[in-house]
């Protein structure tokens, strides 16, 4: 008489979630986890970026913008922070 264990090592439902597990996984491993990729940097003049775009900027350089921080003082940031010739 078969367990409860034999009819799960049997049953298809098994197969079906493990063969959907292991797709998971390759595409994630194949997309390497960027199945969105981020926005670029903004460039150009910093004076002319939208709020977002300067909260971008500082925070792909690990700056920790404050949400609550107005236009100019992120604006201060970014110029404080910026390389010559490099937007």
């Amino acid at each position: 008489m078969p367990t409860p264990l034999d009819r799960a090592l049997h049953s298809k439902n098994l197969f079906i979630g493990f063969a959907g597990l292991v797709t998971a996984v390759a595409a994630w491993g194949i997309w390497g986890g960027d199945i969105f990729p981020a926005e670029p940097d903004p460039t150009g003049n910093p004076d002319e970026w939208t709020t977002e775009d300067m909260k971008r900027w500082l925070r792909r350089r690990g700056l920790m913008p404050s949400d609550h921080a107005s236009r100019e003082e992120l604006l201060e940031r970014i110029k404080a922070n910026m390389r010559p010739g490099r937007s």
